[in-house]
Parts: C-alpha cells; sequence; structure tokens
C-alpha cells in the first residue's frame, strides 16, 4: 500500500508544479525563444527561409543583417519596438508580424500564480530575444 501511494505521489508532484509555473517560458534562453516563436517564418538562421515564409504576401527579412542593414550597429530599440508591438510597419498594410510582446505579457500573467508584473517578464523575455538576434548578426 505504502509503495503505491510512494508512486502515485511522484506521478503527481511534476504535474502540480508544472500547474502553478506561471510562465511556461520564464527559463527559456534567447535561442529557445526564437525556435518557439520566430524560427516558423525568419528560419532556424535567420535567414527568412522558415517553413511558413513561402505563404505569405511579405518578404520575411534575413534576421542576420539587421545590422548591416542600420549602418553596422545592431538597432536594439527598433527590434525591441517591433517584437513588443509598439512599432508599426505601414509599408506592408495590417502588420504581418504577430505582435509576441503581448503574446508574452499575456502568458507571465496566466496560470494558477500570475506574474506580479507582467510586462516585466515580457520585457525580460524580449532583452533575451534581442540579445540572440545581436548574436546571429554577419
Amino acid at each position: 500500500m505504502l509503495r503505491h501511494w510512494f508512486i502515485a505521489a511522484v506521478l503527481v508532484a511534476p504535474a502540480a508544479s508544472h500547474a502553478a509555473d506561471p510562465d511556461p517560458f520564464a527559463d527559456y534562453s534567447g535561442a529557445q525563444l526564437f525556435g518557439r516563436f520566430c524560427a516558423s517564418c525568419h528560419g532556424s538562421l535567420g535567414y527568412g527561409d522558415g517553413p511558413v515564409a513561402p505563404s505569405l504576401k511579405v518578404m520575411i527579412p534575413d534576421l542576420t543583417e539587421l545590422s548591416k542593414r542600420s549602418g553596422g550597429r545592431f538597432p536594439d530599440e527598433r527590434v525591441r519596438e517591433i517584437i513588443d508591438g509598439r512599432a508599426v510597419l505601414p509599408a506592408h498594410g495590417t502588420r504581418p508580424m504577430p505582435v509576441w510582446g503581448y503574446e508574452l505579457e499575456a502568458r507571465a500573467g496566466a496560470g494558477d500564480v500570475p506574474a506580479e508584473h507582467p510586462r516585466d517578464a515580457a520585457q525580460t523575455l524580449i532583452n533575451r530575444l534581442v540579445d540572440h538576434l545581436r548574436s546571429m548578426q554577419r
């Protein structure tokens, strides 16, 4: 009987601790965030050749050349604005890229134990993503 109780406790414990996790992406690195949120359009290496890219009406930018297109300096703030939704890209008409800042903020505020400051939690993830994009520059 004791053995069955122990097995049941072990099987239930991970599910209970996961349910209390307010943000499943809190421990993700910038590379993991890129893989989860960006690679489907931008490709795993950031060249704009992700599996979804051919089905879109807009050209997907090569993210490895952001510094080159900005005079040799990585445009940190501009990249943050695009990711979090502050930047409007009028040349594309309606916004073609999802507003990941809103998505990350919503996830940080979800769960059984919501983040105290979802916007701060989302900004931390965006900063990791921006750092990863900076590291991808050719």
